[in-house]
């Protein structure tokens, strides 16, 4: 069956860097760090004190209501605000939600883990005696999907991917698949993620993977392939691109910001937490995404890195590159990773960072490697420095490497007619 080709007609985005898509970019543009002293909890009894929050939150503002907010967890929340704007960006009427060949499909690393630590405690508290009958829908990871397919009135599918840091990335490439073999013509893809509670955040500093040492400096914290880097920086937020068919695109008169050409994934059978360290099973999801996609490792002009700040990923990922792409990933192509402006994400990186990636293809903009102030000897790679720059770009990479070694690669090209 010939591949049909799927191109990016719609964006949305709730970061830390901003509400909405524009602002995303343009403190990505400017280098600036969403990354602060928590506010969501206290988190004075905790050795890790901050992270990359969404600010100022308020899900009226994007037309939920209190009610339906008080029915949804904070990551659906956040899903749901970026979907609603991906469908007024790609102008998709309410004919086309409906048609049975639309989809959602997000990804979640973990679900609702701010109901999950606010319900339990509350359940300890009185005796173990109260839970509220919203609990186990609000925290389930199909929630958030499950909401914005009744929000939209989307029934063609409603699919929640669960693969770690991979997951916004996994979805994007499952909406892919499901375009380009006739399943679906429009797809809302993405992912989104909310764990900045007080169970999560030492939860995860227990297993030593935040870095706990700069609580009085956040904005120098995430510092991806920085020879000092010591952890990575919880963040949070939701992204959603609308995939669509191109023809069904081309019909309608749609927008056109990129095509999202190329996917792969591998899985490192290696180790729950810790990437198979020589990259070579990464390195074959990078070949499969650039083989999917037809195009050549020298072809690629930018490299999205999953690049979380932590002293393993950071060395697997440069030896993966350097596998892959040669001399090219140490003189011409050039990598960043924008988690030392956004944070991690977990099942939201992905997606926000395929967003990234494709403004960075739309608006000929090459982001920065912020916080690297001294290049690891082993991360021998070409790196943006501090600030971006403007040039052209017509294919990029993004690649997301998750706990329990799951490995996901998107591949992007400027559409071209």
């Amino acid at each position: 069956m010939e591949k049909r080709r799927v191109v990016i007609t719609g964006m949305g985005a709730v970061s830390p860097l901003g509400h909405n898509t524009k602002e995303l970019w343009d403190a990505i543009k400017n280098h600036r760090c969403g990354i602060d002293r928590i506010s969501l909890f206290d988190p004075t009894s905790c050795p890790v004190q901050i992270a990359a929050e969404v600010k100022n939150f308020n899900p009226e503002e994007f037309g939920i209501s209190s009610k339906n907010a008080s029915r949804m967890g904070r990551f659906t929340q956040f899903l749901l605000a970026a979907s609603l704007e991906a469908v007024k960006d790609a102008n998709l009427d309410n004919e086309i939600l409906a048609d049975e060949k639309t989809g959602v499909i997000a990804g979640s690393g973990i679900g609702g883990m701010d109901v999950i630590d606010q319900s339990f405690n509350y359940y300890v508290e009185s005796g173990k005696k109260k839970i509220s009958p919203f609990d186990v829908a609000r925290l389930i990871p199909n929630e958030s999907v499950a909401n914005v397919s009744m929000e939209l009135g989307i029934t063609g599918c409603a699919w929640v991917v669960s693969s770690a840091c991979a997951s916004g990335t996994d979805a994007l490439g499952v909406a892919l698949k499901a375009i380009r073999y006739g399943d679906l013509d429009v797809c809302l893809a993405g992912g989104s993620e909310s764990c900045i509670t007080d169970y999560a955040i030492k939860g995860f500093a227990s297993m030593r993977a935040l870095t706990s040492q700069h609580n009085d400096c956040p904005q120098k914290a995430s510092r991806p392939f920085d020879k000092n880097r010591s952890g990575f920086v919880m963040g949070e937020g939701g992204a959603v691109l609308v995939l669509e068919e191109l023809e069904h695109a081309k019909k309608r008169g749609a927008k056109i910001y990129a095509e999202l050409a190329g996917y792969g994934a591998s899985a490192d059978a290696y180790h729950i937490t810790s990437p198979r360290p020589n990259g070579d099973i990464c390195a074959r999801a990078v070949r499969h995404a650039l083989r999917d996609a037809d195009v050549a490792a020298e072809s690629v002009d930018y490299y999205n890195a999953h690049g979380t700040s932590t002293a393993m990923n950071d060395v697997t990922e440069s030896r993966m590159l350097q596998d892959v792409f040669g001399d090219h990933a140490k003189t011409k192509m050039k990598i960043s990773s924008t988690k030392g402006m956004t944070g991690h994400c977990v099942g939201a990186a992905g997606a926000l960072e395929a967003i990234i990636s494709t403004m960075a293809i739309y608006d000929s903009f090459y982001p920065a490697n912020i916080n690297c102030d001294e290049q690891d000897e082993a991360c021998d790679i070409n790196l943006v420095d501090g600030v971006g720059f403007t040039g052209n770009i017509d294919c990029a990479v993004s690649s997301s490497l998750g706990f329990g070694g799951h490995n996901g690669v998107l591949v992007f090209k400027k559409y071209k007619g």
